[in-house]
């Protein structure tokens, strides 16, 4: 029998051992782990989560495109990702701002309840900390050692999301202040409007060089250095012709945090997909894309979404309405188009 043995500690990390037994299984990590002298001490070790391979566990695909540059998992993503073996370029992740508080809000001209669902419920510090640094440990397991990643939220999350990367060895290289230039009113009338979201950029290794795209990204902002102040609206109705997600984030936006840290045919992943923005985004610029999405309404979504640009005056269209994108071609057309095949490097 396989046995897959996740090690929670500082860093997260998964074995693939042969074993007759989880107990057996579990001695043998733990010999392999006093001999590692890479990372840690055998005394920092946690916990061990054993999983035990099967042929039923062989992971099925959502939803997949014909050319394979857009693939979508149903289920947990603390389930799934460590069942394979994969190496991404880039992760960004819009993970649970924990805010559904029976609270309300302002939108489209009427007041509404702040609950998005039980994947928002609140949670307290020490969960959302426990809760963060989990997932941020599988995605690292995920990125190539070149690879960064980008995570999103807002004043309620991000301290937990930075003292997690930096915890977990990576090192933050900016946190972008999404300045919505649309945002809703507040209707309490006590404090400013909530106008901003942040985005932590952060790369997998101190030391080792990660990919940014200076140059276009200068020449999307009129030939001047670009700041970590992005104006942006927030998402269009045309971005909701198939339904809205209730933490949707605009193609604008995922289209340039893709641009700037990827190259051509780049592998993204999105370990919250919610309705696959990143992934429709990936490919409108000729990146390819895995998301895992919990929620079946939303992977539906997700799905319908990517059958919707499968029709090319939509995805034109599309690709014609973000401003980055119809800049970057001018810039340098290569740097967008995919190649015409069918990619099979993932292992499902």
């Amino acid at each position: 029998m396989e046995y897959q043995v996740t090690i929670t500690e500082t860093l997260s990390r998964v074995l693939r051992i042969n074993s007759t037994s989880a107990e057996a299984a579990e001695e043998k990590a733990r010999e392999l782990y006093r001999k590692e002298e890479i990372i840690l001490d055998y005394s920092d070790l946690c916990d061990f989560a054993i999983y035990a391979k099967t042929h039923k566990d062989e992971i099925t695909p959502y939803h997949q495109s014909s050319s394979h540059d857009f693939t979508l998992l149903h289920g947990d993503c603390f389930e799934l990702l460590p069942q394979f073996n994969f190496k991404f370029d880039m992760v960004f992740a819009d993970p649970p701002y924990f805010l559904s508080n029976d609270g309300i809000s302002y939108q489209a001209g009427k007041i509404v309840s702040v609950n998005k669902g039980e994947w928002d419920k609140g949670k307290t510090p020490e969960q959302m900390n426990e809760f963060n640094k989990r997932w941020i440990g599988l995605c690292r397991d995920k990125l190539k050692d070149d690879g960064t990643i980008w995570v999103s939220g807002t004043y309620h999350n991000i301290f937990s999301v930075a003292n997690s990367l930096t915890e977990l060895g990576f090192k933050i290289l900016n946190v972008v202040t999404w300045a919505k230039t649309n945002p809703p009113p507040n209707i309490s009338c006590r404090y400013f409007t909530y106008s901003t979201e942040f985005i932590i950029w952060a790369r997998k290794s101190a030391k080792k060089p990660h990919r940014f795209n200076y140059e276009l990204m200068r020449h999307l902002n009129d030939d001047k250095q670009m700041t970590d102040v992005w104006r942006l609206p927030a998402i269009a109705p045309w971005e909701k012709s198939c339904g809205k997600h209730p933490t949707q984030k605009p193609l604008a936006l995922l289209s340039r945090i893709i641009l700037a840290s990827t190259d051509k045919n780049g592998w993204i992943l999105d370990p919250f997909s919610g309705s696959s923005t990143t992934g429709i985004a990936a490919n409108l610029v000729g990146r390819r894309f895995l998301g895992i999405e919990k929620e079946s309404q939303f992977a539906e979504l997700s799905k319908s979404r990517r059958q919707e640009i499968e029709d090319i005056s939509v995805f034109s269209r599309y690709r014609s309405k973000i401003k980055d994108i119809a800049k970057a071609e001018m810039f340098e057309p290569s740097t967008l188009v995919g190649e015409e095949q069918i990619y099979i490097d993932l292992p499902f």
